[in-house]
C-alpha cells in the first residue's frame, strides 16, 4: 500500500511536470508580444514623421505647410476628413478623378504614394487646424446660407447640409467644405455639373444650379470657420 501511494504520488508530480508551462517559456512569450508592439508603434512614428515631411516639402508648395494656402486655384486641407482625403488620394493614383486640376497635377503627385503613405498623409491634415472663415458680401452670403440649408425645391436642388452637416465640417465620407476656397468650389461644382468629375450625387445637385446660386453657396462657404 505504501509502495503504491508513492508510485501514484510519482505520477501526480510527472503529469503536474507535464501539464505546468516553463517560466522561460512564458517570459519569452511575453518579450516577443511587447518587443512586436514596440516594434509596431516605431513603424507607425516613422510613417507619420514620413508623410508629415512630403506633406510640408511636396504638397505644401501648392497647399500650404500645414494645409492652408493662399492659391484659392488649390483646396484648403487642413481639418478635412480623413476618409475623403484618404479615398481622393487612391482616386489620383488610380487614375479615376478626372478634373482639370487632378489631371494636370494629381495624378502624377499621387502616382508614387503606396495606401500607407496616402492613409498617413491623411491623417496629418485631418489634424491640422481650421482656416479662418472669410468675410464677404452679406447679402450674397445669405442667399447661399440658404440654399446651403435648405436646396431650392423647386428646382429639384437638395440640401448641401444633409450631406456636409449643418455646420459644414462634413459627415462620415463626405468632405468639409467650411473655409474651402469658393474659387475651388465654383470649379468643383462646374466639374460635378459637366461630369468631368464622374460623381453621381453631385452631379444631380450640381445639374440645376445656376452660376449666381453657385456663388453665392461657394461665397457662404469661404465664410465658415
Amino acid at each position: 500500500m505504501h509502495i503504491e501511494n508513492q508510485n501514484r504520488g510519482a505520477r501526480a508530480a510527472l503529469s503536474g511536470r507535464r501539464t505546468a508551462t516553463p517560466l522561460w517559456i512564458t517570459c519569452g512569450v511575453l518579450l516577443v508580444t511587447v518587443s512586436s508592439g514596440s516594434h509596431a508603434d516605431e513603424t507607425d512614428l516613422a510613417l507619420q514623421l514620413r508623410a508629415e515631411k512630403v506633406a510640408i516639402t511636396v504638397c505644401g508648395t501648392c497647399h500650404g505647410r500645414t494645409g492652408v494656402n493662399a492659391q484659392p486655384k488649390f483646396p484648403v486641407l487642413a481639418a478635412q476628413n480623413a476618409n475623403y482625403l484618404a479615398a481622393q488620394l487612391k482616386a489620383f493614383h488610380a487614375q479615376s478623378r478626372g478634373d482639370p486640376d487632378a489631371i494636370a497635377y494629381m495624378w502624377g503627385m499621387a502616382s508614387e504614394l503606396d495606401e500607407a503613405s496616402m492613409t498617413a498623409l491623411a491623417a496629418y491634415y485631418a489634424a491640422q487646424a481650421p482656416q479662418a472663415g472669410r468675410s464677404g458680401n452679406a447679402s450674397e452670403i445669405a442667399t447661399g446660407k440658404d440654399i446651403y440649408l435648405h436646396g431650392i425645391p423647386s428646382e429639384g436642388v437638395p440640401a448641401c447640409s444633409s450631406c456636409h452637416g449643418v455646420d459644414a465640417h462634413g459627415l462620415k465620407d463626405f468632405p468639409r467644405l467650411a473655409g474651402q476656397h469658393s474659387q475651388y468650389i465654383l470649379k468643383q461644382l462646374a466639374s460635378f455639373q459637366s461630369n468631368m468629375r464622374n460623381v453621381a450625387i453631385m452631379h444631380g445637385v450640381a445639374q440645376n444650379l445656376r452660376l449666381p446660386e453657385m456663388q453665392a453657396v461657394a461665397a457662404y462657404l469661404e465664410a465658415q470657420p
